[in-house]
């Protein structure tokens, strides 16, 4: 997002976080209140440029939303959807995008809440893995004839009982509401956001062998001592890595495996 966008959406994460601090606010409702509106406005083109046009007052548009929501969810959710559109939104696309994260910030506050966040950061990394390594998987989640209840239920089979149910529920909105997005990046945005959750930045850490605890621990504090900020280790193991490890925080990548070190003389000598 840029621009007007970006200020809204900050402006947006800011009332839900003071909505969410509130031990009488349910996160988890909200959540769900929250995609049911995104849904709405990604279907219906129409109203959503009318919710971010810029030449209707800001007031106008909140009470457009508040009379359009106000049977169908919580005084809460049409609270912050009407502040949401008060709002000036660059594009009307910008304004789904900001309630779909909204929504998911919001499961992610209740996981966090029940002491449960760490456990969602790893099992959305362990799905992205397990998707990278099965196209047979992959196809079936995303394939344009599957129906939508098709893939709710395979992933039931899949994660019910298995991960958390914050975990579930993310999973399956992505799913079966990509919006355009891949599902590898949907993941990934899904990780940057649990991690943000705690003001951490995300590292994925491969190695040959398992890290111990200590290791771990040890990476850990030396990785935040670098990049200013805590990190959480997103942990996977590659048996091609033949020594060390091999660390990539966001688009940057440290090259610490053997492999790697063998892999550069290798080209220093062709070249």
């Amino acid at each position: 997002m840029h621009g007007a966008s970006r200020e809204a959406l900050a402006a947006a994460r800011e009332r839900l976080d003071a909505l969410t601090d509130s031990t009488s606010v349910d996160a988890g409702s909200l959540a769900d209140e929250l995609a049911a509106v995104t849904a709405l406005l990604h279907r219906e083109v129409s109203l959503r440029r009318v919710l971010t046009d810029p030449a209707q007052s800001g007031e106008a548009k909140a009470e457009l939303a508040q009379r359009l929501l106000g049977t169908q969810v919580s005084g809460t959710a049409v609270d912050l959807v009407a502040g949401t559109v008060r709002s000036r939104w660059s594009q009307s696309r910008d304004l789904v995008d900001a309630l779909e994260e909204l929504a998911n910030t919001a499961d992610l506050t209740a996981a966090q809440k029940r002491g449960r966040l760490d456990n969602v950061e790893d099992e959305l990394f362990r799905f992205g893995r397990i998707i990278s390594s099965s196209t047979e998987l992959r196809a079936a989640l995303t394939s344009r004839s599957a129906t939508t209840a098709a893939k709710s239920e395979l992933l039931r089979g899949l994660l019910g009982g298995r991960a958390e149910g914050t975990t579930e529920r993310l999973v399956t909105r992505l799913v079966t509401a990509p919006r355009g997005r891949s599902l590898e990046s949907g993941l990934e945005s899904l990780s940057k956001l649990a991690a943000d959750r705690r003001d951490r930045m995300v590292a994925v850490v491969t190695s040959a062998v398992p890290l111990s605890d200590t290791q771990k621990q040890r990476l850990g504090a030396a990785l935040a001592k670098v990049y200013g900020r805590p990190m959480h280790l997103n942990l996977d193991v590659d048996p091609e890595v033949v020594g060390g490890i091999r660390v990539q925080v966001g688009d940057e990548v440290i090259n610490g495996s053997i492999a790697d070190r063998l892999e550069d003389a290798g080209r220093r000598l062709a070249s």
